[in-house]
């Protein structure tokens, strides 16, 4: 799997949303209901990300980068990205060509869509069987690392 090259800072946390494909298909009835089923199970997410580089030297490697290895933006790659989940790698690839770059304060700004191999949630059906493991996951966490003794 190729990745996100690790000299460049990752796209920018805040300013950008998930939005999951939908996983169900809903029939119109003639009743005036609708059935509604699964359509798949990995549900494809897409993202807007800025990449926001420092000096021209990170801009040209990004540049390199999207045209070289992921051959003009058509491979897919493993990416470090903020969800709820925390900064997690993800399977990613770019939707289409990236806006940019833009000069903002001295900062070259990229602007790019990009889609997420399946949605960024929490699997294995933790919310079945034990969801107050979910909502306490930091006091469980703060009591192992830190409060245990060796």
């Amino acid at each position: 799997m190729k990745k996100y090259p690790t000299e460049l800072p990752l796209p920018v946390a805040d300013g950008y949303g998930f939005k999951p494909v939908s996983p169900f298909i809903r029939t119109k009835m003639n009743t005036g209901r609708s059935r509604q089923r699964r359509a798949y199970a990995s549900v494809p997410t897409e993202l807007t990300a800025d990449f926001i580089f420092e000096d021209d030297l990170e801009a040209q490697l990004f540049e390199s980068w999207f045209e070289d290895v992921l051959v003009s933006g058509s491979e897919w790659f493993e990416c470090d990205l903020k969800s709820p989940q925390g900064i997690r790698p993800y399977k990613v690839r770019f939707t289409d060509m990236y806006e940019g770059p833009n000069l903002d304060g001295g900062y070259w700004r990229f602007r790019a869509p990009l889609e997420l191999w399946e949605r960024p949630i929490l699997t294995g059906g933790w919310a079945i069987y034990a969801p107050e493991y979910i909502t306490g996951m930091n006091i469980i966490d703060l009591a192992v690392n830190k409060d245990w003794p060796q």
